[in-house]
């Protein structure tokens, strides 16, 4: 009986040991595009009994329970794996048709995500307003929730886009939840709600186009549902909406090292490369590459950011000399170029790399490097790559020279396809092209028009182009399919601490509760039957929280661009 729970604590601590060389902020280094992740919400303790609205002490928000997910939706003969998730009923009343809230955090382990569990979340407050119940379900292939246990070319294999929707669906169809009722809540009978942010905003829209009639209702937050190969125009928004100094100063910059990586003045070169504190570094793309982290810090920020956040710490130092701040035309090249490279070499070199060199943490041009060929589980940059490689690509690089780039334009896509030869050398003897045209097609990308399915996106965000409220398309805002944009960031509008701070995220959050009740009151129950029988759910004899053997991996992705 206590067999699977001790088959998980065996994966966490191998999964530990193989976390050992990552970043600290979970990539595996630091020249990687980062995923555009769901941003954790904290909750004052997970590991307390919660209260629900009658009285019944339920388990922690943390209690974890497993559910037989099938290991191939196209051959169930495979049998199934251990998908994990964690739920509550706080708000649920049996009887009164209230929704099931399920919401997977995408690209990452979803131990630490117990916040989207409550009202904390828009994910909460559609269960509050409507008695519902939350649900939040670890993604196939990452935390430990593996069909098989290893993250080879043969086993991800069953790590597609949709391979993803179909958990979903099956989830909804066959789970049986561990609440009153838990049996008889399948989508024929109780109405299902899916929330997503970010690459799980995207999976929301896809699903429901996918799969129609099994989500009555949908909310996707800064749903990147566009693939694109060469995404530059993350980096647009950043450029936008960043003190005016500060990109005027980086633009110039990074033209000036671009001009001189592309010359033959060793000195000059080398003079550069030590500027940053990488003077001993071998390849001069890897060098220009790495001061994409500054920029990519701006992910990490959101309403609730203070003025210490490290991307404005960044701008502080390029742009405040001797207690005066630049004007929007910035210092100069000579000041900010030094400020830059003091920047770097007065810490913030060591708060990306650790006790890593420089060439080891930035570089990318040694395959024999172990973090191309780890293929221990729980290692998210690397199940998030053979997405990126295979069908959504999403690269980071420097914008076309007919626009404005606050990164280095020796960055394109085969530096990045590269690395993706280098990690899944079994799958790809040359550097693969994503294949995103199918994805778009597949899943409608932009072009999608289902009803119930509401969006949500910030201004601020930089994977904007890639959802429908790119400044490249025109998708229109209707009834059926409702599309706000606050003034906020990646994903700002999940959390209700960014809506107390924004009154343009309340109102976006507001405006997605009136579509809920709407949408859920028209909903009418099909009938019985209609899901499979399969095992389902158990509960895990022991709670995962802040003491648990695995922590989450923070993911802060940012891509933003213009399609």
């Amino acid at each position: 009986m206590y067999f699977r729970p001790l088959l998980g604590l065996v994966i966490s601590v191998a999964s530990i040991a193989a976390s050992s060389a990552r970043l600290h902020d979970g990539r595996l280094h630091g020249n990687m595009l980062r995923p555009a992740g769901v941003p954790i919400v904290e909750i004052p303790d997970p590991n307390a009994p919660v209260t629900s609205r009658n009285g019944t002490v339920l388990p922690p928000y943390n209690t974890t329970y497993y559910f037989d997910q099938l290991i191939d939706h196209n051959n169930p003969s495979l049998g199934t794996f251990q998908q994990r998730f964690w739920h509550t009923y706080e708000f649920y009343e049996q009887g009164m048709c209230g929704p099931i809230i399920l919401m997977t955090p995408g690209e990452v382990n979803a131990n630490g995500y117990t916040g989207y569990l409550t009202n904390r979340t828009i994910n909460g407050q559609i269960a509050q307003q409507q008695n519902g119940s939350t649900i939040v379900l670890e993604h196939r292939f990452y935390g430990l929730s593996n069909p098989y246990p290893n993250l080879n070319v043969s086993s991800l294999r069953l790590h597609t886009i949709q391979q993803a929707i179909d958990d979903l669906v099956y989830f909804a169809q066959n789970v049986n939840l561990p609440m009153p009722g838990g049996d008889s809540v399948t989508p024929d009978k109780a109405p299902w709600v899916l929330v997503g942010g970010s690459y799980s905003g995207a999976l929301t829209s896809w699903t429901m186009v996918n799969k129609p009639g099994v989500f009555v209702a949908g909310y996707a937050s800064s749903a990147v549902v566009e693939a694109i190969l060469d995404f530059w125009q993350y980096f647009e928004p950043v450029r936008l909406f960043m003190p005016k100094n500060c990109s005027a100063d980086v633009e110039a910059v990074i033209a000036h090292v671009d001009k001189t990586f592309s010359g033959k003045d060793a000195t000059a070169i080398q003079a550069l490369k030590e500027n940053w504190g990488l003077g001993d570094m071998t390849h001069l793309d890897d060098v220009a590459g790495a001061l994409r982290n500054n920029l990519w810090d701006w992910q990490s920020l959101q309403p609730t950011s203070g003025p210490g956040a490290t991307f404005f710490d960044f701008c502080d130092a390029l742009e405040v000399k001797d207690g005066k701040v630049a004007p929007a035309s910035g210092w100069g090249l000579d000041h900010a170029l030094q400020a830059w490279g003091n920047f770097w070499k007065s810490g913030y070199l060591t708060q990306v790399c650790g006790k890593q060199d420089a060439e080891t943490c930035l570089g990318t041009y040694n395959a024999s490097q172990s973090f191309w060929t780890d293929t221990s589980v729980d290692n998210a940059n690397r199940s998030w790559m053979w997405i990126v490689c295979n069908e959504v690509g999403y690269l980071q690089e420097g914008a076309p020279v007919t626009s404005p780039t606050l990164v280095t334009r020796l960055v394109q896509p085969p530096y990045d396809l590269r690395q993706c030869q280098q990690m899944f050398s079994a799958a790809f003897p040359t550097p693969p092209v994503p294949n995103t045209a199918r994805t778009n097609a597949v899943y409608k990308g932009w072009n999608v028009r289902i009803d119930n399915l509401f969006f949500a996106n910030g201004q601020r965000d930089p994977w904007r182009y890639a959802t429908v409220s790119s400044a490249d398309v025109n998708v229109p805002s209707t009834k059926e399919q409702p599309i706000h944009v606050g003034d906020g960031f990646h994903c700002s509008d999940l959390s209700t601490a960014s809506a107390a701070i924004d009154p343009t995220i309340q109102s976006v959050q507001q405006a997605a509760l009136s579509s809920m009740k709407t949408w859920l009151k028209a909903w009418k129950p099909k009938g019985s039957g209609g899901h499979t029988s399969f095992p389902r759910s158990l509960p895990q004899p022991f709670q995962s929280g802040p003491s648990s053997p695995i922590k989450p991996i923070n993911a802060w992705f940012r891509n933003f661009g213009k399609i």
